[in-house]
């Protein structure tokens, strides 16, 4: 582990309880230094069980998301539903700083661990909650699923293709990684105050909220235009007054072996100069010639009808599919043209850029003899680097640590603890 002067977070200590809706916090924090402890019932979380798995092995060890958004954490188990459980998790407070947990809106205050409580117990505390709809409202007490976080805040229905059923943003936990983002964000602004202050604070945190934020524009157009921005695939759907109605603009186009973005209009949409250069690159290769000499300065978005642009984009994507993803896009940066690649995994992971600014981060797995390549930063800071300190925790790895070396509790003292069910 970093030692608190070359660390952004080093000397803060966080307990996490959190399940898969909280785990990329705790994360965010240990990335930038703190000792973040990670609690987990005895026998470990639940979330252990989640795939996709190291080598399609499923074992609540090789979990990949547990890899994953578990990075640079300590780990104890430790069951809160005890009474000794309780009485150690207090004596945990007294040593931390942040306190972060997803139970369900009162659970914590049933325990006597509410805020109110750990407040006493270490002024200056500060209690994330991460849970499905937040601490109150009618819906405070439903559970969720990350799909139900997606769709409830909005994103579900604003992907897929026109006309047909919304999809979810396939793979990765959506909801559940921008909650976690933004409980981070969140404690670190109480963590602010408290500094100025001394102060300490609940942060309230509902995945609802940060999935809707989520959606970029999507609540400003429904309130100033009445317009429902719902899936469209590859295009942008721009609302028009009667007669001209919808325009269909199109962003994601085929090439020779796969996709790219490109940005193709003109007028006042400031894209003349791009969009030309790329008329010109076919017209030089013997296509699109029926667009030869288009001015783009004429080019209206509010009058231009939908079989125009069709005829425009048909002659532009015949062109692209005689190119791959690489070929363009060495030559729009020569010639200029705003246009980007549709990358896969496979090529992220060996893009020249990411790999000159050393963006790929290798962590010791020594349990499965193997080293695992992770993302790294998200930011870099010079005085107080991010970096992942060590791979995430195995059940109870670090009980004696902890438990033994710093709260002075014996190995007698532990196994009958762990007896109880304890830890």
């Amino acid at each position: 582990m970093v030692t608190e002067h070359d660390s952004l977070l080093g000397g803060y200590r966080v307990l996490d309880l959190t399940d898969e809706k909280g785990h990329v916090c705790g994360k965010v924090l240990g990335d930038f230094g703190a000792d973040v402890i990670k609690v987990e019932r005895p026998g470990g979380d639940p979330s252990r069980n989640i795939g996709p798995f190291y080598k399609d092995i499923p074992h609540p060890e090789k979990s990949l998301l547990w890899f994953s958004t578990n990075t640079s954490k300590r780990g104890i188990t430790l069951n809160i539903e005890t009474l000794g459980g309780r009485e150690i998790f207090r004596k945990l407070v007294e040593t931390a700083d942040f306190v972060l947990e997803s139970f369900p809106p009162g659970y914590m205050d049933d325990l006597g661990l509410g805020y109110p409580e750990l407040e006493k117990i270490k002024p200056g505390i500060i209690v994330t909650s991460i849970t499905p709809f937040g601490q109150s409202g009618p819906y405070a007490r439903y559970q969720s699923t990350d799909l139900v976080g997606c769709a409830m805040g909005g994103l579900v229905r604003i992907l897929g293709e026109l006309g047909r059923p919304p999809v979810r943003m396939s793979y990765d936990p959506q909801a559940y990684f921008q909650v976690g983002v933004h409980a981070a964000l969140g404690s670190m602004v109480a963590h602010y105050h408290r500094v100025l202050t001394g102060e300490g604070q609940h942060v309230d945190v509902s995945m609802q909220e940060a999935v809707a934020l989520s959606t970029m524009t999507a609540a400003e157009v429904y309130d100033l235009m009445k317009v429902n921005v719902i899936g469209t695939g590859q295009f942008f759907v721009s609302p028009r007054p009667e007669p001209y109605g919808l325009l269909f603009l199109r962003f994601v186009y085929p090439c020779k072996d796969g996709h790219v973005v490109i940005y193709y209009a003109g007028g006042a949409s400031g894209l003349i100069q791009s969009s030309q250069a790329l008329l010109d690159w076919a017209n030089e290769e013997g296509m699109a010639l029926e667009l030869k000499g288009y001015d783009f300065r004429q080019w209206d978005g509010s009058t231009i009808t939908q079989q125009e642009l069709d005829q425009q984009y048909e002659a532009i994507i015949e062109f692209l599919m005689t190119k791959t993803k690489d070929e363009l896009f060495e030559e729009a940066i020569k010639r200029g043209i705003m246009l980007a690649p549709c990358a896969t995994t496979e090529e992220i992971s060996r893009n020249p850029h990411l790999q000159a600014r050393g963006f790929w981060e290798k962590v010791d797995h020594p349990e499965l003899g193997e080293t695992i390549v992770y993302p790294g930063a998200p930011v870099r800071m010079e005085e107080t680097p991010w970096r992942i300190q060590c791979r995430a925790p195995l059940p109870g790895e670090h009980n004696e640590e902890v438990y033994e070396k710093e709260l002075g509790f014996s190995r007698e003292q532990m196994a009958i603890m762990k007896a109880q069910n304890i830890i």
